[in-house]
């Protein structure tokens, strides 16, 4: 293949867009604010998943509550029925008055244990209110912080993503006065070598491989037509000659 140098000098400019482009691409999969954002997320899933268990503990509670605080009142209740019996002198009978009082008495204990087991579960409900308090408050934070991570990482990828469409206009524009087989080449290399189809020699040191020609190359290269599309032995690459090359 054949190319003008200054074709082939201008694939140059070609590749340094296409590398910025890939530097850029680069640096939106790599902004901080993806991995904060990422380890928000895994946070907030937590922290919910501890409300949501201290929100269902505070339900227990108020269940167990109410039907503590229900067997309460049936048994105060009970007594009192007992109490009024015991006062309106209806029963006479010395054993049926004491097996009477001895009722009243237990459902006393009665009522007092369970009156003790109503004040645990209130205990236990205020510690799950609390904690739903707390869990909701840690939430919300949580929550903040991803709105504000996620408007740094809109804005820093908006920042990039203007840039790279700058850059790929001027590499349209770059591209446009190379010819189509030399770019087409170039294309197809950069697609198999990395990102890197066209590299410079530099004193004697293809820079897309980074290996010195030995002096059997360097003599083809010097032996070479100007015009001529030469090819890296060593990576393939496209080899551009400049003032630099060392020759």
């Amino acid at each position: 293949m054949k190319a003008e140098p200054a074709d082939q000098k201008r694939l140059l400019d070609v590749q340094a867009l296409d590398v910025r482009l890939q530097q850029l691409a680069h640096r939106r999969r790599s902004l901080p604010e993806l991995e904060e954002l990422q380890t928000l997320q895994k946070d907030l899933a937590q922290v919910r998943d501890l409300l949501i268990a201290a929100q269902t503990e505070e339900s227990d509670c108020a269940r167990e509550q109410t039907k503590a605080e229900q067997d309460v009142d049936q048994v105060r209740q009970r007594a009192v029925r007992d109490q009024q019996r015991l006062d309106s002198g209806v029963v006479t009978s010395p054993k049926d008055l004491e097996n009477l009082q001895h009722e009243i008495a237990s459902l006393a204990k009665r009522q007092g244990d369970l009156e003790d087991v109503v004040l645990d579960v209130m205990e236990r409900r205020e510690s799950a209110q609390a904690r739903v308090v707390e869990l909701t408050d840690r939430v919300s934070s949580v929550e903040a912080r991803i709105d504000e991570a996620t408007a740094r990482r809109d804005s820093a990828q908006q920042e990039l993503d203007t840039e790279a469409g700058s850059v790929t206009k001027e590499r349209e524009v770059v591209a446009g006065s190379v010819p189509a087989d030399l770019l087409t080449l170039y294309d197809k290399l950069r697609e198999q070598q990395g990102g890197i189809g066209a590299a410079k020699l530099y004193q004697r040191r293809c820079e897309g491989c980074r290996l010195e020609l030995n002096i059997t190359e360097m003599n083809d290269v010097r032996a070479a037509a100007p015009d001529a599309v030469l090819r890296c032995e060593n990576c393939r690459r496209i080899l551009v000659r400049t003032a630099e090359s060392g020759l």
